[in-house]
């Protein structure tokens, strides 16, 4: 028995030892050239009055397309086009069905891949009787406190504005860009982008520009005080976002009076079926994009949060499942359950004839809609519960870490935020993006918008006093600017 505790021992010092050695000498993947920061002087408060006006436009994306207040984007368009008359006069510009703008600004060496920088016009409606709860009104493009208020500050008119702000001045500077740049904001992002975004994929497929060097949307921000055991800000530049997938679920039957009901009636069975959604939630799988953003922030941290990541081999199971228990890490780990709509009855007394729910999956790299489907088949088991496939899309691929792109996003942010313990890492946009619609022509598809955020910060987003600082929004534009001049040594 001895023998046995001590051979016991011996393992267990010795993968001690290997673990705490991995830790150790963890290699940090930050950069570690020298920068010079960057700072141009903007007036500011003049950007923020253009800021502010652009929010005025109540550009909403309504579930039904029908239902779309189109002379609010076209308001929209014919404020741009006033407040960035070098963009409308220099680049090539159209309408793209109708709502969505596309820009050409051709380069000084066009056989190069072009470059494509995106940002939507439209934005999420507010809700209904929560207008009092605002601050200032949600579509007053007020600037009150080192903030501009209203609906879309932050998603995403700040893009939109910020790359217009950017190649506004450049132009005024005489700059000209090697390679082509494109600027696509689509106009419906908020219901997916099936008809703006998807429809410049296409009218750009159309014409042979079905590659590029890089794409760039919203998706990612500057976390302050967000990411455990790193000290200082994290420049999170997603390189994958998760896929999407709504189910209906509908179970239908005799009605009949509530008198002399079956042993269970349409929405006991629906009932049934999502409690064993949710209780038998996907699986959690720690890699990926999930995984590179560790890999990269891992060094950074104490050694004994080192000694986790540097293991993942051993410990991949124990952070996974620490991962799934709080909301926003079961987010990165694994897909998504979430029964959002339920309908069914009509009176106290009456039986259904049927009822219905919606469920919204968001799908992980690595499984697609039509394997999510089958499990939530086999989950469900019971033949009297029919699916019905809505709104779907795959997941993206992940993009390249590795590549020029990436650093070259890095190095800007590096160079705008000019803080020593600023730290650059890959993320999983656990969202959607208008991205996607480019997945498969660029292995450089990033998703980043240059504002400082903390936890306050991103519960505006969608919802009530959504607003961007001052700061942010120069910062947000000096990043454009800068990122335009250095992807001319692309």
């Amino acid at each position: 028995m001895k023998k046995i505790f001590a051979a016991i021992l011996i393992v267990v010092v010795a993968l001690a030892v290997v673990m705490l050695v991995r830790a150790s000498t963890m290699e940090s993947l930050q950069p570690s050239d020298d920068i010079e920061a960057v700072s141009i002087s903007l007036p500011v408060e003049e950007i923020a009055g253009r800021f502010a006006g652009a929010l005025t436009f109540p550009t909403v994306s309504p579930q039904d397309p029908a239902d779309t207040d189109s002379l609010a984007f076209y308001g929209l368009h014919h404020y741009l086009a006033e407040t960035y008359p070098l963009v409308h006069s220099q680049l090539e510009s159209e309408a793209v069905a109708q709502l969505s703008l596309l820009f050409k600004w051709p380069g000084s060496e066009p056989d190069l891949e072009p470059i494509l920088l995106m940002g939507h016009l439209d934005v999420v409606p507010v809700i209904p009787g929560t207008e009092d709860d605002w601050a200032h009104p949600p579509f007053g493009g007020v600037q009150a406190d080192g903030f501009v208020w209203g609906r879309g500050a932050m998603d995403d008119k700040s893009s939109v504005i910020g790359i217009l702000e950017a190649t506004e001045r450049l132009l005024s500077e005489g700059f000209q860009p090697r390679r082509t740049v494109y600027l696509a904001f689509g106009h419906d992002e908020e219901v997916g982008g099936p008809n703006g975004a998807a429809k410049i994929a296409e009218v750009l497929a159309a014409r042979g520009v079905d590659s590029f060097a890089f794409v760039l949307d919203e998706g990612g921000a500057i976390a302050e005080d967000m990411i455990p055991g790193v000290d200082g800000p994290v420049a999170i530049i997603g390189v994958a976002e998760k896929g999407f997938l709504s189910l209906e679920l509908l179970v239908e039957g005799e009605g009949g009076h509530s008198s002399m009901p079956p042993d269970h009636t349409n929405i006991g069975i629906l009932a049934a079926a999502l409690t064993k959604l949710e209780d038998n939630q996907f699986p959690a799988r720690l890699d990926g994009a999930t995984e590179q953003m560790f890999q990269y922030l891992a060094p950074e941290m104490s050694l004994l949060r080192r000694v986790v990541f540097a293991n993942l081999w051993l410990l991949r199971p124990v952070v996974a499942r620490l991962m799934v228990s709080e909301q926003s890490g079961a987010a990165m780990v694994r897909t998504t359950t979430a029964a959002t709509m339920i309908d069914g009855g009509v009176k106290d007394n009456v039986l259904p004839i049927d009822a219905r729910a919606v469920v919204n999956f968001r799908i992980m790299p690595g499984e697609t809609v039509e394997s999510v489907t089958a499990r939530v088949r086999d989950v469900i088991a019971d033949d009297r519960v029919q699916l019905r496939m809505l709104a779907n899309q795959d997941p993206s691929p992940v993009s390249d870490v590795g590549s020029e792109a990436f650093r070259l996003l890095g190095r800007t942010i590096r160079q705008v935020v000019a803080d020593p313990k600023l730290k650059v890492a890959p993320y999983l946009v656990v969202g959607g993006t208008d991205a996607k619609y480019y997945s498969g022509r660029s292995s450089n598809v990033f998703r980043f918008l240059a504002f400082r955020a903390s936890g306050e910060d991103l519960e505006r987003v969608h919802g009530t006093n959504e607003r961007l600082s001052l700061e942010n929004l120069d910062l947000n534009v000096t990043y454009f600017y800068q990122l335009l001049r250095n992807a001319h040594d692309l």
